[in-house]
């Protein structure tokens, strides 16, 4: 959780993103690599929950999952 930009994309999930193009909106000055990377690392720590929509083209959503949304939560007066 200490590194840089992983609580600006659960912040960003928490706000509503679900496609990629979605975060990369709500954070000015990210890369798409450090992003993906992010997303990542937040998904295999439980955070961060994704799915895989197979249509034409595919498509991948992501949302906070529990653990995330009360991490979020705990951290918001910090934020604040």
């Amino acid at each position: 959780m200490g590194r840089r930009w992983t609580g600006s994309v659960l912040q960003a999930a928490d706000r509503g993103a679900r496609r990629f193009g979605e975060y990369r909106a709500m954070m000015d000055g990210i890369s798409d690599r450090l992003l993906s990377q992010r997303l990542k690392e937040l998904e295999t720590a439980g955070r961060i929950e994704r799915t895989v929509i197979r249509r034409t083209p595919v498509q991948i959503r992501y949302r906070p999952a529990p653990d995330g949304r009360s991490l979020v939560e705990a951290l918001q007066p910090l934020a604040e």
